[in-house]
């Protein structure tokens, strides 16, 4: 038992392995694969009447674990540069826009159409609301090189602002000035503990001889982030400036702590742990995806109800992205449709309480606004013109 349980899990991970690596020429993300591939095995395990314990478990902890790579991975890729002020600003700003917009305007359409109060509703917008980074950057691996800039740039603040919109939404009953200051007092804590523990953690890893020390730092990482989580803090604002400051040890090495810890071996040490830290995020985001295929029902996907309130939110999606894009001097196509839902909109789902939970925005339309919205961006790049490196 124990070698079937091995060599089923080799090989899917072999196979999404290959998803990934073939993505690139056959314009599919491999999040679709995955998802295909874990409702595959579903319908195997159900044909063949196999045994299978309940892994529905296992998603949370899949998911925020996920969550803190995907973020890791994608802030170490940031470049700090006086030249990227302004496209890191307009990105910032639009992410924002786009974020808070369609959050607010689905709010508002749930709470008609539920006849709930507007923070019930505005607590199952916001995870729609989000763009995928994890989907989307993988697709810019042909596109040229200022689109590419602008979704890493724009999926990841997108990733940043939707979970602390939702964190301050779901911890606040109430909303006035009080709740205000009390959530910029937090981000300002955050961003203090973010800059103490970036400074001990650059440290270590300058510092430890041992031969295993990336994974104690991954590990401290998540420690951090979730200790915080317990408080209630901003607990991605951490990972988002870990991220950054170790991408760009060599531009902040003026700083004086900085300038004490750098050894002739540090970056190196820095591209030893990117690459750790990618193949740590395939494993965990490909297990994601796999189990929350396997967890898909035939007729999740087909059922037309939802699929309803799916096209209208993709809809209203779209909309709101073109004026973004206007708005930020950026061409259409193909960025329009590089909206895709994903893993974030999956946690943050799945994190609402039962008592707030809207009872037609269920899995069904999740899986539905995931899949349309991959779709449509698989599509569009695979049939714009600029979907070359410059």
């Amino acid at each position: 038992m124990t070698a079937t349980i091995i060599i089923t899990f080799c090989v899917l991970l072999l196979i999404a392995y290959l998803f990934d690596i073939t993505s690139a020429k056959t314009k599919i993300p491999s999040v679709i694969l995955l998802l295909a591939l874990g409702w595959i095995l579903k319908e195997a395990v159900v044909l063949f009447k196999i045994p299978m314990p309940d892994i529905e478990f296992s998603l949370p902890l899949l998911g925020t674990a996920g969550l803190i790579l995907i973020v890791l991975d994608g802030s170490l890729d940031l470049e700090l540069d006086k030249s990227k002020f302004w496209p890191i600003t307009r990105s910032l700003l639009g992410a924002t826009f786009s974020v808070l917009v369609v959050s607010f305007i689905l709010a508002w359409i749930f709470a008609i159409f539920s006849g709930t109060d507007f923070r019930q509703a505005l607590i199952n917008a916001i995870p729609i609301s989000i763009i995928s980074s994890a989907i989307a950057i993988p697709s810019t691996k042909h596109m040229c090189k200022l689109n590419k800039e602008f979704v890493v740039y724009d999926t990841s603040f997108s990733d940043v602002v939707g979970v602390i919109f939702f964190t301050f939404i779901s911890i606040n009953l109430v909303y006035n000035v009080g709740s205000f200051l009390t959530f910029g007092l937090q981000m300002i804590e955050m961003v203090i503990i973010s800059i103490i523990a970036t400074a001990l953690l650059s440290f270590l890893l300058s510092r430890m001889k041992h031969q295993i020390k990336f994974i104690p730092i991954i590990l401290l990482v998540m420690l951090i982030y979730s200790l915080a989580e317990l408080f209630h803090l901003p607990a991605l604002i951490f990972i988002l400036l870990f991220g950054i400051a170790i991408g760009n040890l060599d531009k902040i090495i003026a700083l004086p702590f900085i300038y004490s810890i750098m050894t002739d071996s540090l970056e190196k040490e820095v591209v030893r742990f990117k690459q750790i830290t990618s193949e740590l995020t395939f494993l965990i985001r490909s297990l994601f995806f796999m189990v929350f295929g396997f967890m898909i029902e035939t007729k999740d996907i087909l059922d037309i109800q939802s699929l309803k309130w799916a096209l209208i939110i993709i809809g209203i999606t779209l909309a709101i992205r073109a004026i973004q894009l206007k708005i930020t001097s950026q061409k259409i196509m193909p960025l329009l449709f590089i909206v895709p839902r994903g893993l974030i909109t999956i946690l943050l789902f799945m994190s609402i309480i039962p008592e707030e939970r809207i009872y037609f925005i269920d899995r069904n339309l999740i899986l539905q606004i995931i899949v349309i919205s991959t779709l449509l961006m698989t599509i569009s790049t695979a049939s714009a013109k600029n979907n070359i490196k410059t």
